[in-house]
């Protein structure tokens, strides 16, 4: 390693007093400690020119150029152990449930489809009607009624007018809107551009496409930023009424997995440290983005290696672990709850969150 420039690497003069380079170490050691995302062989330099600039005799030794510059040890990229590697020849499966056999799939048959916003409907509108007729019925077929009762009748008839009104104009704005959301969205119900590797990415996304897009209200969208970020941090998301799921897939160890109170994630009973996710906060992210939208994370799991991989659902943090099966069957099922209607303004936001669209050329084909 070249010789390192203690001053520069300090960031402070020549002539600095000792009160300022302890101030500069502070302030470096913040971001370059380890713990921080610096790397240790990085933070024992600078704590080695921290030591010696501190210290007068060794800074003036120093500047004389009398004494030997320590070449810093540099830490030995740790091997990664051959249990974490991929299979090279080997391929996870996806979801291969037959349709039947979920307990949601009905109503991707037997529901007509939806719109965009819930209208009102002609059943108030027609009872407000009828209420009004037969109102002014009694009005109609006498005239000599009590001065008392004839005005009770008249606000009856008033009231029910007004009734009918504002469920007419509630029913033509709720249509305009529902036009509008139709004309900026069309029939689309998958958004965004879906990556094909590693292989998790593949089958996580015709997983999304070939079930849960299925219910009348889902909406899919591949590559999502989270909120105050330009990067596409979620890899996976679907939108059903007022519930968001957010999915990242990961080709990790056969074995069991769950994930704690406290996010920790586990294997076999012991911590893991085979992989990390990004779900605990994109999570928490979206769900102060869209305060009434039901948020959770699916880290949706495949094996690397042939052997069994099971997961415990318990969520941590609004984050759980699942294999496909298990996510089509429970995910399908929550969001079914809430799948006739789409909300404009919540697709709308979520929409605004996709990094990348298909190009024309690629969409038209």
């Amino acid at each position: 390693m070249a010789e390192v420039d203690y001053y520069e690497l300090l960031g402070v003069r020549r002539d600095a007093s000792a009160g300022e380079i302890k101030s500069a170490y502070r302030a470096l050691a913040k971001v370059m400690h380890p713990d921080a995302g610096g790397t240790a062989g990085t933070f024992r330099l600078l704590k080695t020119a921290y030591e010696t600039l501190a210290d007068s005799r060794k800074r003036a030794e120093y500047d004389r150029g009398d004494r030997e510059r320590p070449t810093p040890e540099v830490p030995k990229p740790r091997a990664r152990r051959r249990m974490y590697r991929d299979e090279p020849v080997f391929t996870p499966r996806g979801c291969d449930l037959p349709p039947a056999s979920l307990s949601w799939w009905h109503l991707t048959k037997h529901q007509p489809r939806i719109g965009y916003v819930r209208t009102p409907g002609h059943a108030p509108a027609a009872a407000a009607l009828i209420g009004t007729a037969l109102l002014t019925i009694p009005l109609l077929l006498s005239g000599d009624l009590p001065t008392a009762v004839l005005v009770c009748w008249l606000a009856l008839v008033v009231t029910a007018l007004g009734a009918m009104i504002r469920l007419l104009r509630s029913y033509l704005s709720a249509a305009r809107a529902n036009r509008s959301a139709l004309a900026e969205f069309g029939e689309r119900t998958v958004f965004g551009v879906a990556d094909d590797e590693p292989v998790g990415e593949r089958l996580t996304s015709e997983m999304l496409v070939n079930y849960l897009a299925r219910l009348p209200g889902a909406r899919v969208f591949h590559g999502l930023s989270r909120p105050g970020s330009v990067f596409a941090d979620i890899e996976h998301a679907v939108l059903c009424g007022h519930r968001l799921v957010l999915v990242e897939s990961k080709l990790w160890l056969p074995g069991h997995y769950e994930i704690d109170d406290d996010g920790s994630l586990w294997r076999n009973g012991h911590a893991f440290r085979g992989g990390t996710t990004n779900l605990f906060h994109a999570v928490a992210a979206f769900q102060d983005h869209l305060p009434d939208v039901d948020v959770r994370g699916v880290l949706l799991l495949y094996p690397n290696r042939r052997g069994p991989l099971t997961a415990d659902d318990a969520p941590g943090l609004g984050v759980s672990a699942m294999v496909p099966d298990q996510f089509v069957q429970d995910i399908g099922d929550w969001l079914s709850v809430d799948c006739a209607l789409v909300d404009q303004r919540i697709l709308r936001k979520v929409r605004a969150r996709v990094v990348r669209e298909p190009d024309a050329a690629s969409a038209s084909a």
